[in-house]
């Protein structure tokens, strides 16, 4: 399967913004139910998704994949978003405000009775958490490598609602960098979502004028290990998708590792341009390979 490298917020009720979506260039877009959208806006926002979900062609060249943010539990709209848009067969759901596996797995269950009910693939409908929004989450991200969620496609982390839980009034510092129980957060995720498995997806760069720190900040969250980015802008798109494409040097390097490691086979350690490699680094190699070749 091809690897997601850019999530594009699109505003559920923008029915301009969503005629764009076929030339966005992202490999998925997130139709936004939840806080893209003024309360009561949301019943013709879930209408207008559910009928753009049916609408869209998804074998064009080039199509992203169609995902929705639904509402959270508390708001007693979770299961209003899912009755609209499950009959049409979004490839996943963004799951905000998750506190936990077992939040994840309440979800499935409902998609299992209304894949059934609509006659949709069972279990085609994935699912990503928004896993850090809450103050309980972070405690809880372990549970996601032992729960067992079928359904589970990645794990991501947002620092703006999980600053508004806690009360902060800021998660950066002056320079612009992370305050340090937000570089937790994002810690904890990205080594949860490795634990269980699936993609770890860096949170959003909320100044979409700001490309550099865009750039600079993808590369050092794929150099960390996650796979993918939320985008909010159009504008942000070439650039995550650049950054969370192997280069053809990274590639070409990777090649030589594993080549000189097929050459000796009974080695743990081979030497290239003076510098000795281990097995970790043949891993990193193959996976950084395995990457290229889906891309």
């Amino acid at each position: 399967m091809k690897p997601l490298r850019s999530f594009l917020f699109i505003p559920g009720d923008s029915e301009k913004k969503l005629a764009k979506v076929a030339g966005c260039g992202a490999d998925a877009v997130i139709l936004d139910l939840e806080d893209a959208v003024a309360p009561a806006a949301k019943p013709a926002a879930r209408e207008l998704v559910a009928s753009f979900l049916r609408d869209f062609d998804r074998e064009a060249k080039g199509a992203p994949q169609l995902w929705v943010r639904i509402n959270p539990f508390d708001t007693e709209l979770t299961e209003i978003d899912l009755a609209a848009i499950v009959p049409a067969a979004p490839h996943g759901i963004v799951q905000p405000k998750t506190n936990g596996a077992d939040c994840v797995a309440r979800l499935s269950s409902l998609l299992d009775h209304m894949e059934l009910a609509h006659n949709v693939t069972p279990g085609s409908i994935k699912i990503v958490p928004v896993a850090t929004e809450t103050a309980i989450a972070p405690f809880r991200l372990g549970e996601y490598a032992t729960a067992g969620l079928a359904r589970l496609a990645g794990l991501t982390w947002g620092a703006e609602d999980l600053a508004a839980a806690l009360g902060a009034t800021g998660n950066r510092d002056e320079d612009g960098e992370w305050l340090f129980t937000f570089k937790l957060a994002r810690s904890l995720t990205l080594m949860a979502a490795h634990a269980a498995g699936v993609p770890a997806i860096e949170t959003l760069h909320a100044n979409f004028r700001d490309e550099d720190g865009l750039r600079t900040s993808s590369r050092a969250a794929r150099a960390e290990g996650f796979t993918g980015r939320l985008a909010i802008h159009p504008g942000q798109v070439a650039t995550i998708n650049e950054c969370f494409t192997p280069s053809e040097e990274e590639v070409a390097f990777a090649r030589r590792v594993v080549e000189a490691f097929e050459a000796n086979p009974e080695a743990g350690t081979v030497g290239i341009d003076g510098k000795m490699f281990d097995i970790p680094h043949l891993k990193a190699a193959r996976r950084l390979l395995e990457l290229a070749e889906l891309g």
